[in-house]
């Protein structure tokens, strides 16, 4: 699951060390007597710590000849920086755009709740996805053919709905077992 990455980066992160080796690394690669030289530690500590974070991708290496060099992996420690952010700035958006999303959902579902059609714009194709995955319970995972069974009491084509809910970041999938993602990492309609 996606909040299990959330919650290995910011463990792995949660150590003054390494937090000192990014800001090294926001510099420029190194290699690893560098790395020990300039934080005064020994070269097997810091090959301890930079295995660490090889593991969450926040950083990767290069060799040349003999020497490797470590690189940060930046785009990595942006994107958990962006979803926590998210997670914890107030969406003053949210009740604004309520009638608008009511609207769309009764011009797209019958009043006994069968989805007429998939919309083609995407901000209304993502309004729809996202009431149908509410009624999904979060951290219950579902094995493929019981979430079939689910889009199925909405749409007959359940393939394409399924692959939207990967795709928009509703659930993620492993193993054919699909979970639901934090609401903060859905795709969002821009209003």
């Amino acid at each position: 699951m996606q909040l299990d990455r959330m919650v290995a980066f910011h463990k792995t992160m949660g150590d003054a060390t390494r937090l000192r080796i990014v800001f090294l690394l926001a510099a420029g690669p190194l290699h690893g007597q560098a790395i020990a030289g300039k934080l005064g530690l020994t070269p097997p500590t810091i090959t301890h710590h930079m295995k660490k974070m090889r593991d969450i991708n926040v950083i990767y290496e290069r060799r040349e000849k003999n020497t490797i060099y470590f690189y940060l992996n930046e785009s990595v420690i942006k994107q958990q920086a962006a979803v926590l952010g998210s997670m914890i700035s107030k969406d003053e958006k949210r009740g604004e755009n309520l009638a608008e999303k009511q609207k769309i959902l009764q011009n797209f579902f019958t009043t006994e709740g069968r989805l007429k059609n998939i919309p083609a714009q995407r901000k209304k194709k993502l309004v729809v996805y996202e009431h149908l995955v509410r009624g999904l319970q979060a951290g219950k995972k579902y094995p493929e053919k019981e979430l079939n069974e689910y889009i199925l009491q909405f749409h007959e084509d359940y393939a394409t709905i399924r692959r939207e809910f990967i795709i928009n970041h509703y659930m993620y999938r492993e193993n054919s077992i699909y979970e639901l993602n934090p609401e903060e990492m859905w795709a969002k309609a821009e209003y």
